[in-house]
C-alpha cells in the first residue's frame, strides 16, 4: 500500500484541488477535513499511526469466511459478480478478472466457482501466501510492482482498498492502463454520504482506524466521480446499502434494537436515493 502521507494537505488530493476545511468531526487523530467541491473526508492521521494499524492485515486467515458464513457471502459476491457480467455483455468464461488487494482469496473462490478468469494480487505476504497454498494465481506485492500487461483484464475489483489511499489516482491510473476498451473497474468502499455518517457523525465505526486498519479517506458518490473524471473513467452504476442510527455498545440494548428495526424499514429508499454506508461503485473505461 503506498504511504498515505495524511498530514498538511491543503486542496483535495483526488482530482478537484479544491482547499479543504476543518469539519466538525473530530477523531482522536484530529478532525476529519473535507473537501470544498465534492465533499471527500480526509483524515490527520499520522504516517506512523497508519502504518502500524495496517499490520492488522498480514495474517493467514485474512477475507477467508467464518465457519457458517460461506453460504452467505458467496450470495454477496455473485451480486457483484452478476452486475460485472451484465455490464461488459459477455459470459463468466469470457471475462478476465484481477482482484486487487485479493487478501487470502475468498473473493477469488467466488469468481472462479462462477466460470471466470480470476487471479488476484495482495501486498500482505501471510494472506498471500495463504491464497497460493490453495491453488488460486495470486501475486504478492503491490499492483504497480505486478507488472502486468497493458491491457490485459476486461474486470478489476478494488474491495476495501481505496478507503486506506489519501491520493488514490496513481492506483487508478494503473487499473485503467490494465484495463481493457470497455473493461469495468468496480470499487467497494464506505460511503461518507450516507445517512448513517449524517446520523452518526465522528461515532460512524467505519471512521476509526482503530477499529478498521488504514481508513484515512472517506468517499460518496460525487467525490468517487470526481476521482473517475481525473483519471479517464467515467461511472456505470453505483449501489448502496445499509442504514445505521447508532453502533453496538454505545447505547443500551433495547435502544440499539429499535433503531437497528428502524434502520432495516428505510434501507431500500437509502438504497435508491445511494444514502446507504456500503457503496459499490462500477466505473467503465472508454471503448477504443
Amino acid at each position: 500500500m503506498n504511504n498515505p502521507e495524511p498530514r498538511f494537505l491543503n486542496t483535495c488530493p483526488i482530482g478537484c484541488n479544491a482547499s479543504l476545511e476543518t469539519t466538525p468531526y473530530v477523531l482522536p487523530e484530529g478532525a476529519l477535513l473535507r473537501c470544498s467541491a465534492c465533499g471527500q473526508l480526509i483524515s490527520q492521521c499520522t504516517p506512523a499511526r497508519y502504518w502500524q494499524s495496517m499490520q492488522e492485515f498480514d495474517d493467514s486467515q485474512g477475507t477467508l469466511p467464518k465457519a457458517g458464513s460461506e453460504d452467505s457471502r458467496f450470495r454477496r459476491s455473485k451480486k457483484f459478480l452478476d452486475r460485472i457480467v451484465n455490464l461488459l455483455g459477455r459470459p463468466p468464461g469470457e471475462i478476465c478478472l484481477l482482484d486487487v488487494g485479493c487478501s487470502s482469496g475468498a473473493f477469488l473462490n467466488s469468481a472462479i466457482k462462477l466460470g471466470f478468469r480470476a487471479e488476484g494480487v495482495e501486498p500482505a505476504p501471510k494472506a498471500a501466501a495463504t491464497a497460493q497454498t490453495a491453488g488460486l494465481k495470486v501475486r504478492q506485492g503491490l499492483l504497480h510492482e505486478a507488472g502486468y500487461a497493458d491491457e490485459q483484464f476486461d474486470a478489476i475489483t478494488l474491495f476495501e482498498v481505496i478507503e486506506h489511499l489519501q491520493q488514490p489516482q496513481e492506483l487508478l491510473q494503473e487499473c485503467r492502463r490494465i484495463l481493457r476498451p470497455g473493461g469495468i473497474l468496480l470499487i467497494g468502499t464506505g460511503n461518507a454520504g450516507s445517512w448513517s455518517m449524517a446520523a452518526m457523525g465522528a461515532r460512524w465505526e467505519y471512521l476509526h482506524i482503530e477499529k478498521h486498519g488504514g481508513h484515512v479517506s472517506f468517499f460518496n458518490p460525487e467525490s468517487i466521480a470526481s476521482l473517475a473524471k481525473c483519471t479517464g473513467l467515467s461511472v456505470a452504476a453505483i449501489h448502496t446499502r445499509g442504514v445505521r442510527f447508532c453502533e453496538k455498545g454505545d447505547c443500551t440494548g433495547p435502544v440499539y434494537r429499535i433503531a437497528k428495526l428502524a434502520g432495516e424499514l428505510i434501507n431500500l429508499p437509502a438504497a435508491l436515493l445511494n444514502k446507504g454506508h456500503d457503496m459499490a461503485v462500477y466505473l467503465k473505461k472508454p471503448e477504443a
